[in-house]
C-alpha cells in the first residue's frame, strides 16, 4: 500500500513538473517577434539584412504544408503546454489552451465598491430609498468562430474537449443497473463538435484545402457522426481518416464498430489502403464477427511468419479458436502468452471464459492471483475474479466483481454479458435482461448478449420475444449448432412445425464433423442413405424433427428418423476400418433416454402397421436397455395377447 502511493505521488511530480516547464516555455514570446527589425541596433551592420521568409518551414514540424509547418512552430510553446495538461487528464485545461474559454453557468460578475452599501429590509412608507434592482445578467455570446490553428492543435483542443464530455458522463452516470441507469446520460459536447467540425471542414472546401489535410479531425469528426447515429456518413469519414493516415489504429478501430456484417466488411475492404495494417483489421474484424473460415487462419499464419512473437497475433489465434470451441488449442496458445509475458492483461478475460467452460479451477485461480497481483483495478482482473467465483457457484460474489468491472469501466462488453449469465442462474430475469440490453447497446455483434436475451424471455414463457432474439444471435452465428437448436425449440413451442424443423435441419448441418457435397436434408431416407454412413448425428436433434412430422402427420417420415435415432447409438463406421476389423471402435453415443424413445415409438409403430416380430424385437430391446422399461413390458404383454388370440 505505501509503495502504491509512492508511485502515485511520484507520477503526480513527474506531471506537474512537465506542466511547470510547459508553462514556461509557452510564456515565452513568440518567435516572430525576435525577427522584428526595431529589436536591432540602428548602428548594427545586420539591420539591412533581408529577414527570413515567414512561410518558410519550422524545424519543430513534421509536415510538408508549408503553412501548416508555420503554424505548428508558432504554436510549439502552447502546444507542449496543452498536451502536457491532456497526459494529466485535464481536459478542459488542455481545450482551453488554443480555444475561447466558453462557461457553461454565466455567473454575474461581482458588483462595484461603491454599490455594496447595505440597504434597509423594511422601509417606512415614503421614507427611505427603495433597493437597488441588480442589474440584468446577459449571457455570454458565444463565437463559433475558430482562432487560425494548425490541424495538430485544434485537433488536439477538440479532442480534449470531446474528452471531458465523456468524463462529465461518466461522472454524471447512475450506479451500475440503478434505478437510472438507462443510457439517457449523454456527452454534451458532441453537438457543438459537430458543428465546429462541419463549419471547418465546410470552410476548407470552399478555399480549395480539402486536399491537404492529416486524417486526424476526420478521425474525430467521424467518432462524433457514430456517436449521433451517422454510421454511414461515419463510415465514410473514418475511411478518409485511414486512407490519409494509416498509421492512426484507433481509426481502424472506429471503423471495425460499424462493420456487422462479413458482408459489410467485403463491400468495405477495397476502399482500405494495401498496406499490412489493411491485413491487421481484416484479421481482427473477421475474429470480432466469429468468422473462423480457413482462409482467416491461412492469413493469420502469413502474418505469424513475418511476426512470429506477436503477442497481438497469437491472441488472435487463441480467440478464433475459442470461438470455434477448440478449447483445448486456446489454452495452449493462452497458456505461452502468459509464461512470456505473466503481466500481459490484454485478453485474459477470454482466458478465463476458456478455463471456465473447460472447468479448470485451479488454473483459473492462479490466473485470477496473477492478474491480482498485477493490477487488481483493471477490468479483466475483475471479470477474471468474477468468473472464478461463478465457477464455484458463488453467483453473488461473481456479480459484485463484474459490477466492480463496469464501475472502472461502464462499456467493458464482457463484465455486461457475464453478469446476465449469472442474474440468470440466480433466477433474477429482471436483472438478466438489463445486462444484456447494455451488451447490445455496447456491441450489437455479441450474440452471447442476443442469446442470453432469448433464454431469459424463454424462461418467462415470452416464447415470441425470445424467438426475435434467437433469430439475432442465429444470424451473427450461423454455424453454431446451439443457436440454431435454441431456435427450433421456440418455434416448437409457438405450434409452427415446419419452421421449426428448418431450424432443427439447420442445427443438424451446422453440427456435422463432415458434409458430402451431395448429402441432402430434404428427406430422412436421403439423409440416412447418403450422409448417415459417414456422418454422426446429433440423436437430440433428430428425435425433435421426427416429432414435429409425427405433428403435422408424415408417419413414414417420422419413423425414418427415428430410425436414424437409433443408427447413432453404434455411430458412423469408418470407411477405411474394414468391417468387423480388430480396429473399430464404436464412436456412437450408446443407449440413451432419446434412443430408448425412438425405440419405444417404433416398436409401438410395428405393433400398429401388424409387425409383430419387429415389436418385439425393439420391446426385448428396451426391457434391457433400463430406460421406458414399463412401456416395454406392457407392449410385450400385449404382444403375447396378440399372439396367444392368434393361434386360438
Amino acid at each position: 500500500m505505501v509503495s502504491s502511493i509512492f508511485l502515485l505521488n511520484l507520477a503526480s511530480q513527474l506531471n506537474g513538473g512537465l506542466s511547470r516547464l510547459a508553462e514556461l516555455a509557452s510564456s515565452l514570446p513568440p518567435l516572430s517577434d525576435f525577427n522584428s527589425p526595431d529589436d536591432t541596433d540602428s548602428d548594427s551592420p545586420m539591420r539591412d539584412v533581408e529577414q527570413p521568409i515567414p512561410g518558410i518551414r519550422s524545424v519543430f514540424s513534421t509536415s510538408d504544408d508549408i503553412e501548416e509547418s508555420r503554424l505548428e512552430g508558432q504554436e510549439l510553446g502552447k502546444y507542449l503546454l496543452a498536451k502536457s495538461y491532456f497526459d494529466c487528464r485535464e481536459y478542459d485545461r488542455c481545450s482551453a489552451v488554443f480555444l475561447p474559454i466558453t462557461p457553461a453557468l454565466n455567473v454575474p460578475s461581482s458588483p462595484p465598491p461603491e454599490s455594496q452599501t447595505q440597504t434597509p429590509t423594511k422601509s417606512a412608507k415614503g421614507k427611505g430609498k427603495a433597493p437597488a434592482q441588480s442589474p440584468e445578467v446577459k449571457p455570454r455570446p458565444h463565437d463559433d468562430s475558430l482562432p487560425l490553428l494548425s490541424q495538430k492543435s485544434l485537433f488536439l483542443a477538440l479532442y480534449a474537449k470531446y474528452m471531458a464530455g465523456e468524463k462529465r458522463k461518466d461522472e454524471e452516470a447512475e450506479m451500475v443497473l440503478g434505478p437510472m441507469d438507462n443510457g439517457a446520460v449523454m456527452n454534451k459536447e458532441l453537438v457543438g463538435l459537430g458543428r465546429t467540425l462541419e463549419a471547418w471542414f465546410d470552410d476548407r472546401r470552399a478555399q480549395g484545402k480539402e486536399d491537404r489535410s492529416h486524417g486526424w479531425l476526420e478521425y474525430l469528426y467521424g467518432i462524433i457522426l457514430a456517436k449521433g447515429n451517422s454510421e454511414t456518413v461515419a463510415k465514410q469519414y473514418l475511411l478518409k481518416a485511414i486512407n490519409i493516415n494509416p498509421w492512426n489504429w484507433g481509426a481502424w478501430l472506429e471503423l471495425k464498430d460499424l462493420l456487422n456484417s462479413l458482408d459489410s466488411l467485403r463491400s468495405t475492404y477495397p476502399l482500405l489502403p494495401h498496406n499490412i495494417l489493411t491485413l491487421l483489421f481484416n484479421l481482427d474484424c473477421s475474429q470480432s464477427l466469429y468468422s473462423t473460415t480457413p482462409e482467416i487462419h491461412s492469413s493469420l499464419s502469413e502474418l505469424l511468419r513475418i511476426f512470429p512473437t506477436s503477442p497481438f497475433l497469437l491472441t488472435q489465434r487463441a480467440l478464433l479458436h475459442y470461438h470455434s470451441k477448440d478449447y483445448d488449442s486456446a489454452d495452449s496458445i493462452f497458456s505461452t502468452l502468459i509464461h512470456r509475458d505473466p503481466h500481459r492483461l490484454d485478453a485474459l478475460d477470454h482466458y478465463s471464459n476458456v478455463l471456465y467452460v473447460m472447468t479448470a479451477r485451479p488454473k483459473l485461480a492462479f490466473i485470477a492471483q496473477l492478474a491480482t497481483a498485477t493490477d487488481k483495478f483493471r477490468p479483466e482482473t475483475c471479470c477474471i475474479i468474477g468468473n472464478y467465483y461463478s465457477l464455484k457457484s458463488e453467483h453473488e460474489k461473481a456479480v459484485m466483481y463484474f459490477r466492480r468491472a463496469l464501475t472502472l469501466d461502464r462499456t467493458f462488453l464482457s463484465a455486461w454479458t457475464l453478469m446476465g449469465h449469472e442474474y440468470v442462474e440466480m433466477k433474477n430475469t429482471h436483472a438478466a435482461i438489463e445486462s444484456y440490453r447494455h451488451a447490445v447497446d455496447i456491441n450489437r455483434k455479441d450474440y452471447r448478449a442476443w442469446y442470453g436475451l432469448g433464454q431469459t424471455y424463454e424462461m418467462l414463457e415470452m416464447h415470441h420475444y425470445a424467438l426475435f432474439y434467437f433469430q439475432r444471435a442465429a444470424a451473427l452465428r450461423p454455424y453454431d449448432k446451439q443457436m440454431w437448436q435454441a431456435l427450433g425449440a421456440c418455434y416448437e413451442k409457438i405450434d409452427r412445425p415446419v419452421q421449426a424443423i428448418k431450424a432443427y435441419k439447420r442445427a443438424l448441418t451446422a453440427g456435422m464433423a463432415y458434409i458430402e457435397p451431395s448429402s441432402s436434408f430434404g428427406s430422412a431416407a436421403t439423409a440416412n442413405t447418403d450422409a448417415g454412413a459417414h456422418v454422426f448425428l446429433d440423436p437430440e436433434l433428430l428425435y425433435p424433427i421426427a416429432l414435429m412430422y409425427e405433428r403435422l402427420g408424415e408417419l413414414d417420415e417420422t419413423a425414418n428418423y427415428m430410425e436414424m435415432v437409433l443408427a447413432q447409438e453404434e455411430g458412423p463406421a469408418d470407411p477405411l476400418v474394414p468391417e468387423g476389423g480388430e480396429e473399430e471402435e464404436a464412436q456412437g453415443t450408446g443407449v440413451t433416454l432419446t434412443t430408448s424413445r425412438a425405440r419405444l415409438w417404433l416398436a409401438r409403430w410395428a405393433f400398429g402397421r401388424g409387425e409383430m416380430a419387429r415389436a418385439g424385437e425393439l420391446a426385448n430391446e428396451l426391457c434391457e436397455d433400463g430406460y421406458e422399461v414399463e412401456e416395454a413390458k406392457a407392449l410385450v404383454r400385449d404382444l403375447r395377447a396378440r399372439a396367444e388370440a392368434g393361434e386360438k
